[in-house]
């Protein structure tokens, strides 16, 4: 049996050498090791020899199944680098064609204009600041004349956290937080998110804003209408009018609302604008005194003027987009445009 062990060792070590491809290695294997190979035929006549020879003769078997095993995973490995090689040299590249084009990510259309709106204004000396989204009522309401009962709340659906913190509803809180560390002059945008419990085609729970404040000695309404003029003639065009409509908020007296010649129609009248030929863009007045003493300012020598706008609603009139859930659906064949 010893003779005939060595035997086939030598057989499948020979034919093992001579293979030519992974289905020829595959075919000795079974041939020699499987489990119904002949190495398994010649141990079964194992019960025929004598007691004192089956434990070398074991052990021998044992030492030849793994010998050839690992001759078998050896020749393997130089078929597959064969055929490697040879797909390599097969396979030339010709460098003179031109390359895939790389996708790349683009900067979100939100993103890009609340870059804008920071460039133009920074451009104009503003300094921009950030603050918290989640906020103390404190700031994000009695610091700026909303005290509890004031019906301006009413205009301010809240995301309450406890009974004194809130996620902010506007970036005004950061003017306060800077105007009570710094004495004037103070010349600042904010932007930043800001929530409110309301959803359609017009509004989200969380949008963006930028808000500005100017104070100093000296500041009238008539600086905060050459800085808005400016603003909005770089952000559209030019040929863009703008009105000032008067309005009310509870931090800013006088307070008005800004409007633009509709970019729909120019001001012809139709469906975005109501047939007014107008759309709002901004809030803005000047600073109400009651502000100025919260904060330790002297409303007899300084005076300023605050503004605010949604960089989504700016978006979507320099774009022409209707519904503003499509800045956050991240659909790539709307991203894509910008």
């Amino acid at each position: 049996m010893k003779k005939e062990l060595e035997e086939l060792q030598k057989k499948a070590s020979a034919e093992l050498n001579s293979a030519k491809n992974r289905e020829e290695i595959q075919a000795i294997k079974t041939k020699y090791i499987g489990r119904k190979g002949l190495l398994t035929q010649i141990l079964r006549t194992l019960k025929e020899v004598p007691p004192e020879e089956r434990p070398a003769l074991g052990q021998l078997s044992n030492v030849i199944k793994a010998s050839l095993s690992a001759k078998v995973e050896d020749a393997l490995r130089d078929i597959d680098l064969a055929m490697k090689d040879e797909a390599l040299l097969e396979e030339t590249i010709d460098v003179t064609l031109p390359g895939r084009g790389v996708k790349y990510g683009k900067i979100h259309p939100i993103t890009r204009v609340s870059q804008e709106i920071c460039e133009i204004l920074m451009n104009l000396g503003f300094a921009v600041v950030e603050g918290p989204e989640v906020e103390f009522d404190y700031y994000n309401f009695e610091a700026l004349n909303i005290p509890k009962d004031h019906p301006a709340r009413d205009m301010q659906d809240t995301f309450y956290i406890e009974d004194d913190i809130v996620l902010r509803t506007h970036t005004s809180p950061v003017q306060v937080r800077i105007m009570e560390k710094q004495k004037p002059p103070v010349r600042i945008i904010s932007p930043g998110k800001v929530y409110r419990p309301d959803s359609d085609v017009s509004h989200t729970p969380m949008f963006h804003q930028i808000e500005g404040l100017l104070v100093d000695k000296g500041i009238t309404f008539g600086d905060l209408k050459g800085v808005l003029t400016y603003f909005v003639h770089q952000v559209f065009d030019k040929d863009t009018d703008i009105r000032f409509r008067p309005s009310f908020f509870p931090f800013t007296e006088p307070s008005a609302e800004v409007d633009i010649q509709c970019v729909m129609c120019r001001g012809e009248g139709c469906r975005v604008c109501g047939q007014s030929g107008w759309l709002e863009i901004l809030g803005s007045g000047m600073v109400d005194p009651e502000v100025f003493k919260v904060v330790g300012y002297d409303p007899e020598v300084v005076s300023g003027f605050a503004f605010g706008l949604g960089v989504e609603r700016i978006a979507m009139l320099k774009y022409g987009i209707s519904d503003i859930r499509l800045f956050y659906e991240n659909d790539q064949r709307f991203l894509k445009q910008f």
